[in-house]
């Protein structure tokens, strides 16, 4: 089941960069790390009590062959996913095949959080939207 949004993911070259605009948001930088599947140095920000709230996450390239590199290539910086909750991420993958998304990931993969696993799905039509679903130990 999906449990919520877990975070809204904006990609950049210049995380560093978007820090005072996130700041000026009222948002406290939080949890970071590299998910290597995937090439990205991620960095969570969020209210400081916001228990229960989505993050925003800055998603960078640490590597050139990084979906996202290609991706800021082509379009630039901006919004590249919404990442839902799940208690059961292979379910819900599964269910949302069903219902039209598309498969980016054939298999989880680690996050960029300890404990997390994600997938990657697409709704392209007609939002032309990644989700990420994701699922914490």
């Amino acid at each position: 089941m999906i449990l919520g949004i877990d975070h809204i993911g904006l990609a950049t070259d210049d995380p560093a960069g978007t820090a005072p605009f996130l700041a000026a948001l009222g948002l406290g930088a939080g949890d970071r790390g590299v998910a290597d599947d995937y090439g990205v140095a991620c960095e969570f920000w969020r209210y400081n009590d916001g228990i229960g709230q989505p993050s925003i996450e800055t998603v960078s390239p640490v590597r050139p062959d990084s979906p996202i590199a290609d991706r800021l290539a082509k379009q630039g910086p901006g919004l590249y996913h919404v990442a839902f909750c799940t208690d059961d991420l292979e379910g819900e993958f599964a269910r949302l095949r069903e219902h039209g998304f598309v498969p980016v990931d054939a298999a989880p993969c680690a996050g960029a959080r300890p404990g997390m696993r994600v997938m990657f799905m697409y709704a392209r039509r007609p939002a032309g939207l990644l989700i990420e679903l994701v699922q914490y130990s």
